[in-house]
C-alpha cells in the first residue's frame, strides 16, 4: 500500500514537472519565423527568429523564453574589438545580476552550418571553450560583421534570427561602461548590470 502512494504520488510529481515544462517547438509550431520581445532595463528589442534554417536552435531558445528563463538574467558581456575600432557583440541570458550561472537545459547541435551569416544585428548561440555543441541558453547578438565567426573549415557560430526593432536599444547597450569582474575573470563586464527583465512572445502574424 505504501509503495503504491509513493509511486503515485512521483507519478503525479513528474506530470506536474513536465506540464510545468514546456517545449519551444510547439510554440506558434507552423510559424517559421516567430517574434519575441527582449525587455530590458535600456529598452525593448524585437527579435524574428529563423526555424527555416535553425529549427533546433530556435526550439531550444524558445523553451527558455516561454518557461520564463530568462527573467532577470544579463547581458554579461559588451565587448568592443579595440584592435580594429569596431563593436563586437553583446552576449547574455546565462548569469543573474550577481553574475552567478543560471540553469542549463542539456546542449544541442550547431547549426552554424545553416547559411546563415554572423552580420551585424543578428542573434547567433553561444558556446563554451571552443566546443561548437556546448550551447545552452546564452546567446549573442553580433553588433558588426563578424565573418570571422562564420563556419570555415571549423565549426561557427549558429544564426538563428535578426533583430526588426530596438536597434537603438542594443546601440545603447553597446555603451555601457565595462570593467574587471572578478567573478568572471573578464574585463567586459558591465558595471553596471543590464538586466533582461522577460523575452516574451510576439502574437503570430496573420497574412491575407
Amino acid at each position: 500500500m505504501l509503495r503504491t502512494l509513493i509511486m503515485s504520488t512521483l507519478i503525479l510529481i513528474s506530470c506536474f514537472s513536465f506540464a510545468n515544462n514546456k517545449e519551444g517547438r510547439f510554440v506558434q509550431k507552423d510559424n517559421l519565423f516567430p517574434k519575441v520581445q527582449l525587455n530590458t532595463s535600456l529598452g525593448k528589442v524585437i527579435v524574428e527568429l529563423d526555424r527555416s534554417r535553425a529549427p533546433i536552435t530556435v526550439n531550444n531558445f524558445l523553451t527558455y523564453v516561454i518557461n520564463g528563463d530568462y527573467k532577470g538574467s544579463v547581458f554579461h558581456r559588451v565587448e568592443r574589438d579595440e584592435a580594429n575600432e569596431r563593436d563586437f557583440v553583446i552576449q547574455g541570458g546565462g548569469y543573474n545580476k550577481d553574475y552567478d550561472g543560471m540553469f542549463e537545459r542539456p546542449a544541442i547541435f550547431n547549426e552554424s552550418g545553416n547559411g546563415l551569416k554572423n552580420n551585424m544585428y543578428t542573434i547567433a548561440m553561444a558556446y563554451q571553450d571552443n566546443k561548437p555543441h556546448s550551447g545552452t541558453r546564452q546567446f549573442f547578438f553580433n553588433m558588426d560583421d563578424n565573418d570571422h565567426l562564420n563556419p570555415g573549415r571549423g565549426w561557427g557560430f549558429a544564426v538563428f534570427g535578426s533583430v526588426t526593432d530596438g536597434f537603438e536599444t542594443l546601440d545603447k547597450i553597446m555603451q555601457v561602461e565595462t570593467d574587471y569582474n572578478k567573478k568572471l575573470g573578464y574585463t567586459f563586464i558591465p558595471k553596471k548590470p543590464v538586466i533582461i527583465h522577460s523575452i516574451e512572445m510576439l502574437p503570430e502574424e496573420t497574412f491575407e
